[in-house]
């Protein structure tokens, strides 16, 4: 399910890869599956050229012309920028995900309610997903049995610190916050990084330290600073799903394979600036831990 067999492939670790283009797409065929029940072959143009303007989507809007169109939308609307560049680029993706609905949508069987696009097509909301595909793999259910692997996961993600701003909101009436007085409909952008790096909430926020969710005995324990997803009415929808895909990748990935770096190579952790902190591209070795 996630191209394990690929990576075998690699000379039994002895040839480097672009680890962070190889995962991308992994995780973006999960997602595939999982919405139309349809994998694409990771060398496809066309899927290849999705996971691109996903990336190129989510790394301009962090730029210096897009944040000053978020701040005067009105004023900048007409004039050039990045924020034109990722219109063009919503439109061709919405674009390719509405063909590839529509495709699914004339091949629906309503007795056969494949995936999660099937469940809203005929109406009807489940209230949780499970994919159960035999022993030998990894299940949603293991993750509390696991409690240092599900520290390792949510330490890795308050680490990166991957989205340091949520998504713009808005008051919906007037607001009088810390003496400030803010008008309905003022624009408000959630800043998760100085939570997910604040000494009083975190031990140790400048290391990685998978103890921060476990307890003296190693249980894990749930910190409720933890807001990759950020918090309240408008946060992540999608958060119950990625945490289980996250669960599942990384502890497959792992049950097959030991990850190195190259030979002579040390990892830069300084990220690229965006919407979100995207890590620079790094070649990476992938081992079968059959040849350990």
């Amino acid at each position: 399910m996630i191209n394990l067999e690929r990576l075998h492939n690699i000379l039994g670790g002895r040839k480097a890869f672009l680890s962070t283009i190889a995962i991308s797409a992994a995780v973006a065929n999960i997602i595939a599956s999982i919405l139309i029940g349809h994998r694409f072959d990771n060398q496809n143009p066309k899927f290849l050229r999705l996971v691109e303007l996903i990336k190129d989507i989510i790394r301009l809007l962090g730029s210096p012309s897009v944040l000053i169109y978020n701040a005067f939308p009105t004023l900048i609307r007409w004039l050039p920028g990045n924020h034109k560049t990722i219109k063009r680029y919503s439109v061709e993706l919405q674009t390719f995900v509405k063909e590839m609905f529509t495709k699914h949508k004339t091949e629906l069987d309503i007795n056969d309610p494949r995936n999660l696009i099937d469940s809203f097509l005929i109406k009807q909301l489940e209230k949780e997903i499970e994919k159960v595909i035999g022993s030998s793999w990894p299940q949603s259910e293991h993750r509390k049995l696991v409690p240092y692997t599900n520290a390792v996961i949510h330490e890795t993600q308050r680490f990166a610190d991957i989205i340091p701003l949520n998504v713009p909101h808005a008051t919906t009436r007037d607001v009088t916050f810390k003496g400030y007085v803010l008008p309905k409909g003022t624009p408000v952008i959630p800043m998760l990084s100085p939570i997910l790096n604040d000494k009083d909430r975190f031990q140790r926020p400048d290391e990685f330290y998978p103890q921060h969710f476990l307890d003296s005995e190693g249980n894990f324990i749930r910190n409720e600073n933890f807001l990759p997803f950020s918090t309240g009415r408008r946060s992540c929808v999608g958060e119950n799903l990625a945490k289980m895909e996250i669960f599942l990748f990384f502890t497959r990935l792992l049950q097959n394979l030991t990850l190195r770096a190259p030979p002579g190579t040390n990892f830069d952790l300084p990220s690229g600036i965006g919407f979100t902190s995207i890590p620079p591209y790094h070649k990476m070795c992938a081992m079968p831990r059959t040849q350990i």
